[in-house]
C-alpha cells in the first residue's frame, strides 16, 4: 500500500480526486473515495521555457492550494500517478509517494 500526497489549486481539487478514485486509489477496506485535504499556500517561480498554468515567467507566484492525501494499492500506483498527471492543471505537479507498512 502507498500513501499519495499532492498539491493542487482549488479549481482542480475535485477533478484530481475523481481521477484518482477512478484509477482505484482512495480505497480502505469496504470504503472508497477516501481522502483527506487541507488548505495551504504554495509558491513557485516559472523559469524560462516553462508554460505555467498560473503566474508569469520569472516572477514568484503564491497561490492557495489544497494538500490532498489518500492511499493506493501497490498494483494501482503507477496508473494512479498517471491519472493525477493527466487531471492536474500544472505542467509539473508536486506530489509525494510513501510506501506504507502493514501491521
Amino acid at each position: 500500500m502507498y500513501k499519495m500526497c499532492y498539491f493542487v489549486p482549488e479549481t482542480h481539487v475535485e477533478k484530481t480526486k475523481q481521477a484518482l478514485f477512478d484509477a482505484g486509489a482512495g480505497r480502505i477496506g469496504n470504503y472508497d473515495s477516501c481522502a483527506w485535504q487541507c488548505l495551504g499556500r504554495g509558491q513557485f517561480r516559472p523559469l524560462d521555457g516553462s508554460d505555467p498554468f498560473l503566474g508569469k515567467t520569472g516572477e514568484i507566484e503564491a497561490v492557495d492550494e489544497y494538500k490532498v492525501e489518500l492511499v493506493c494499492e501497490d498494483n494501482l500506483i503507477r496508473d494512479a500517478v498517471a491519472a493525477l498527471k493527466r487531471a492536474h492543471p500544472y505542467e509539473e505537479p508536486a506530489f509525494e509517494i510513501y510506501r506504507l507498512e502493514d501491521f
